[in-house]
C-alpha cells in the first residue's frame, strides 16, 4: 500500500470548496472520499492482521514476552499513522483518486 509521510495525524481544518471544486459538489466528493477511505481502512486492517498473524502460535513458552513486545510495536506503528479518511482526502485533494459517474457510462 502507497503510504504518503506527509499527512497531518490530527484534526485539520479543511477548505469545502477545493474539496467541492474536484466534482463541483460537495456531497459527491465526500461520498468519493468515504469510499476511498473505507478502501484504505480495510487494505490497512488486513496488512496489519497478516503481520500479526505472524506471530499468532499455540504454544506458551518463554519468547512469548519478547513476541508480545513485538506485537505492542507493529499496533503502536498502526495507531500513530494518519487516519485513513485523512490519507483519502489528501488523495482526493491530489488528483490520486479516479472515480466515474454512472450517468456518463450510461450515455456511451
Amino acid at each position: 500500500m502507497n503510504k504518503k509521510t506527509n499527512i497531518p495525524a490530527s484534526i485539520v481544518t479543511r477548505d469545502m470548496d477545493k474539496i467541492a471544486d474536484v466534482t463541483g459538489n460537495v456531497y459527491e466528493s465526500v461520498s468519493i472520499i468515504s469510499k476511498r477511505a473505507r478502501q484504505i481502512s480495510v487494505a490497512m486492517k488486513e496488512e496489519l492482521n497478516g503481520k500479526l498473524a505472524e506471530f499468532a502460535s499455540t504454544v506458551d513458552n518463554l519468547e512469548e514476552v519478547f513476541e508480545n513486545r513485538e506485537q505492542i510495536e507493529i499496533s503502536r506503528f498502526y495507531e500513530r499513522m494518519p487516519k485513513p479518511t485523512s490519507m483519502a482526502i489528501e488523495e482526493f485533494i491530489d488528483g490520486e483518486v479516479g472515480f466515474r459517474r454512472l450517468e456518463e457510462e450510461d450515455e456511451q
